[in-house]
C-alpha cells in the first residue's frame, strides 16, 4: 500500500498540505466546503493538479463562502468554465453550486455543517457515503471518502508512524474518539 505519507513530505504541494491540513479537524464552514469542492474536482484527475490550481479555484469561488456560491448563475457558470486557472468541468461546476445550495438548507436545519457532521459520527464509510448521497451532489465513495479523512473523521489518512499522526491525536481528530475496531 502506497501512503501519502510516504510522497508528500518535501513535496511542494504535497507536503504543506500533509503537514498542516490532511486529517486536523475543522469546523470553519468555508474550508468544510472548500475541502469537498477539491475532493469533487479532484475527481478522475490527480491530487497535485488540484492542490497546484487551489488558489485559483478559492479567488475564483469567491473563497468558498457557501452563500456567495449558491447565488452563481448561468452567468457565474461561464465565467468559470472561461477561467483557464481553474478545473473546467461543466457538471462539477454545477455541482458546486448546487451543494452550496444544499449546505444552506442543511446549515437552516442543522445549524451548520460542522454541526451535522458531528451528529452523525461515528459513521462507517459505507454509512456515511449513503448519508453524503442523500444530501449532495457529484459525491461517492472516493469523493466522501477523501474529504472525511482530511477532516479528521475518518482514519487511515496517515500512516501510524508518521510524525503528524500524533499531532491529529493531539488536536482531537474526531476519528481518534471511536474504537479503531469501529471501522473495520
Amino acid at each position: 500500500m502506497s501512503w501519502y505519507c510516504d510522497v508528500a513530505p518535501g513535496h511542494p504541494f504535497h507536503g504543506p498540505y500533509h503537514d498542516r491540513e490532511y486529517g486536523f479537524p475543522v469546523a470553519d464552514e468555508a474550508v468544510l466546503f472548500e475541502r469537498l469542492c477539491l475532493e469533487i474536482f479532484q475527481a478522475g484527475l490527480s491530487w497535485l493538479i488540484v492542490l497546484k490550481k487551489r488558489p485559483a479555484m478559492a479567488a475564483a469561488f469567491d473563497g468558498f463562502e457557501v452563500d456567495k456560491v449558491a447565488a452563481y448563475g448561468e452567468a457565474e457558470l461561464e465565467r468559470l468554465m472561461n477561467d483557464s486557472g481553474i478545473i473546467r468541468n461543466r457538471r462539477k461546476l454545477a455541482a458546486i453550486v448546487e451543494n452550496a445550495r444544499r449546505l444552506q438548507a442543511l446549515r437552516a436545519r442543522e445549524g451548520s455543517f460542522a454541526a451535522w457532521l458531528a451528529r452523525h459520527h461515528p459513521l462507517t464509510k459505507d454509512g456515511w457515503v449513503k448519508l453524503f448521497k442523500a444530501t449532495f451532489v457529484f459525491v461517492g465513495g472516493e469523493v466522501v471518502g477523501e474529504f472525511l479523512m482530511s477532516i479528521g473523521y475518518l482514519p487511515g489518512g496517515h500512516r501510524e508512524d508518521c510524525p503528524v499522526q500524533a499531532r491529529l491525536r493531539a488536536a482531537g481528530a474526531p476519528c481518534f474518539a471511536v474504537d479503531p475496531a469501529f471501522y473495520a
